[in-house]
């Protein structure tokens, strides 16, 4: 809902309330975001103070009044705000004055799609926007700021449009897409969630200080090393207390999300493109649309926060098919056998993967092109017959025949320089004229800002998924961009190249997710190097992590749950000793902890015993069962594994609190063990909940706690499932 009196605008959620008020110099003040109040006009907590070298707009009489203390919904570089700015422009005489005032404003009902670029979306009667229109009056630069509410969610998106409205070329060097200015309640730890290949979004808390706390990636992608989410809370913020605000930027590339304490004391939060070799030309006329940052508000915790992007990127990101169409439980054939495969091997993995309930075989790298090692052969997308004798439709044809589907892996951003593509094409890499460029697992970066590479990917992806009844594709991205310049694009507009590569990445995305609605895609790079919503928006799962070890990936779908909701995660049991870790993990926890995703297996099972084949009937069937409670649930994290280093524990919950799933790891057993007892969360109080044949209230499951059975072992795990009775 969103309110209005006298250029006061009060958005309200049913727990928050946002609130800015257009001031008696036209600047946009941003007064409050917090727990939900009525309309009253909060502006009168603004202060002003005269600051010795804080200046003041022209014209204005109280030296107190500056830009650079004040609260702002969208700061300027250049006019006297020295703080964290948005919008840096380089005008036509190559000065960057910027000076944005009030305008004007619109509410309506919806929410617009941005141009060219994922976002979340809503109908008439689920979300509500307001646009807010800055101008500087010399430069004839309009700013519109969007904010689309989706009150029973508690979530407010926000985006940001420049429009060159001067009959000169404007050069926008920054434009952020969100600013927070935090001037009461400022004193947060910063979380973000930081990794690297094989071990990403591990949990970071930090106290923000004076000056900047940066968060960000210059890697073209959005990276293992950060993501493009971040939470500022109260110090004692704990999972169910506490005051937490979420920021989540909706865009696979680079970017940036920073908190600046400054001298008074107020934090600045600010989120959107890296500014690092970002420049964008706009001609008379033009405009430039910015990513999308979600928002959301808690005053219960982390674990509420998490849940409500759990259901926003759920049901208002995620589209297509599989959206809510179950998904298929998948075998993949990469840790069962690499690049040594043929159409044999891959038949018989599928004929025993049938018999234990497993419902799709997904082929790996390795099937086009001269592809037997990493080298090679990445671009030349057409089936190697050497190894798929009868090709793709044979393959499919048979395995189909098993009652499996079949799925297949690309990566099509990249090229090797051992490729017929790159003979051919050798203007289609990014590369720096006149440079050989930098490799990274022998291969070069396609130029996705490109129209012809996009056509190009498009057409040869189509030809691959109309010659057989492939019904997965698993879009891979295994290095990231250097020596970024386009040979199509002029100098002046080289700064554009990484962003206009994001714009090709979606075009494409766009057009096969269109074309091929019945096909699922899951996002991969690495595992979790391009885990962000926006590319939720075209896959609606996306491979959390290269590291299958089930103790290492209890920390990484722990971090990963913060914004993210598990329908999202791809997790499967891997072999044993893991591949990447060579721990030894028993195979019912592997199955407990890849539950907690779209569920898969990534091993060998013919070398599997029977007793072990059992087991993976048992899981299927498992999984089967708790589908709809696990993917589309309410999760809640009940211990923290980067803190309790003896054992895990989280929780599903149906929606109408019918039932619940409690999952338990042992990480490290003790001789003459404590009893371990936790305290569940999420049921009906007054219900009364059967476990193991014995009856609990649910007041009493979540006050006093469920004692878990004693349990010997390494990594022993365990399912509780929760039954309401009455």
């Amino acid at each position: 809902m969103i309110q209005m009196k006298n250029k006061l605008f009060t958005l309200q959620t049913t727990n928050t309330t946002y609130q800015m008020k257009v001031d008696q110099y036209d600047v946009l003040l941003h007064t409050y975001y917090g727990s939900r109040i009525d309309d009253s006009d909060l502006s009168y907590t603004i202060q002003s103070v005269d600051r010795g070298f804080s200046g003041n707009p022209y014209g204005v009489v109280e030296r107190s009044y500056s830009l650079d203390t004040i609260p702002q919904e969208y700061t300027t570089f250049g006019t006297g705000d020295y703080r964290s700015s948005c919008l840096q422009v380089m005008n036509s005489d190559g000065s960057h004055d910027c000076e944005l005032r009030y305008v004007k404003h619109e509410v309506y009902q919806g929410k617009k799609t941005l141009e060219g670029m994922p976002s979340i979306y809503g109908t008439e009667q689920e979300v509500e926007t307001l646009e807010v229109t800055l101008k500087d009056e010399i430069s004839n630069v309009e700013v519109i700021l969007s904010y689309s509410v989706f009150e029973t969610l508690d979530i407010i998106a926000r985006s940001v449009k420049v429009i060159n409205g001067a009959d000169k070329q404007l050069k926008l060097q920054k434009v952020l897409s969100c600013c927070v200015d935090f001037h009461i309640a400022n004193d947060f730890d910063m979380i973000s969630f930081y990794g690297r290949h094989s071990y990403e979004r591990a949990v970071e808390r930090t106290p923000v200080r004076h000056g900047k706390l940066v968060v960000d990636s210059v890697r073209g992608a959005s990276s293992h090393h950060q993501n493009p989410f971040v939470i500022l809370c109260d110090h004692q913020a704990t999972e169910t207390t506490g005051n937490c605000y979420g920021f989540s930027f909706v865009y696979s590339g680079n970017f940036i999300a920073q908190t600046e304490v400054d001298q008074a004391n107020q934090t600045r939060f600010v989120m959107g493109i890296h500014p690092t070799a970002f420049e964008f030309l706009l001609e008379p006329g033009d405009s430039f649309t910015t990513p999308e940052v979600v928002m959301s508000y808690s005053e219960h915790g982390l674990g509420q926060l998490s849940r409500n992007y759990h259901k926003v990127y759920r049901h208002h990101l995620c589209r297509g098919k599989y959206k809510t169409a179950r998904r298929p439980i998948l075998i993949n054939n990469w840790e069962a056998t690499y690049f040594d495969f043929d159409d044999k091997k891959l038949v018989k993995i599928a004929e025993d993967a049938a018999k234990l309930g497993i419902e799709m075989l997904v082929m790996d790298d390795g099937w086009f092109g001269n592809r037997f090692d990493d080298n090679r052969a990445l671009g030349d997308w057409f089936v190697n017959e050497e190894k798929l004798k009868g090709g793709l439709s044979s393959l499919c044809e048979r395995v189909n025949a098993l009652g499996m589907k079949l799925g297949i892996w690309f990566e099509p951003e990249m090229i090797s320089e051992d490729s017929d593509l790159y003979r051919a094409h050798p203007d289609w890499v990014l590369r720096t004229n006149g440079r050989k460029g930098t490799l990274s697992r022998n291969q070069f970066v396609l130029d996705m800002s490109r129209k012809d590479v996009e056509d190009y990917l498009f057409e040869a992806i189509s030809k691959i998924l109309d010659s057989a009844n492939i019904e997965y594709v698993k879009w891979d991205m295994n290095r990231h961009l250097s020596n970024v310049w386009s040979a199509k694009l002029p100098p002046e507009r080289q700064g554009e190249v990484y962003h206009r590569y994001v714009l090709g990445l979606y075009s494409l995305l766009e057009r096969l997710t269109t074309k091929y609605e019945d096909v699922l895609f899951e996002g991969c790079s690495g595992g979790g190097g391009r885990f962000d919503p926006a590319m939720l928006a075209y896959s609606p799962q996306i491979w959390c992590s290269d590291n299958t070890d089930a103790i290492d990936r209890i920390n990484i779908q722990y971090g990963t749950s913060f914004g993210y909701p598990i329908s999202a995660v791809g997790s499967h049991v891997s072999a044993c000793p893991n591949h990447q870790t060579r721990r030894s993990t028993p195979l019912h926890t592997r199955g407990v902890v890849a539950m907690s995703g779209t569920f898969g297996y990534e091993l060998d099972i013919n070398q599997m015993t029977e007793e072990e084949k059992e087991i993976v009937k048992e899981q299927t069937a498992t999984f089967k069962r708790y589908y709809d409670l696990i993917s589309d649930g309410d999760y809640y994290r009940l211990t923290n594994p980067f803190d309790n280093h003896y054992y895990a524990a989280w929780e599903f919950v149906a929606q109408d609190q019918s039932k619940a799933l409690l999952n338990f790891v042992l990480l490290k057993p003790q001789s003459n063990p404590q009893i371990i007892n936790i305290k569940l969360q999420g049921l009906d109080k007054e219900a009364k909940y059967c476990i193991n044949d014995q009856t609990y209230s649910g007041q009493a499951l979540m006050k006093a706690g469920f004692s878990v059975p004693v349990m010997y072992g390494d990594y022993t795990a365990a399912q509780f499932e929760i039954v309401k009775i009455s």
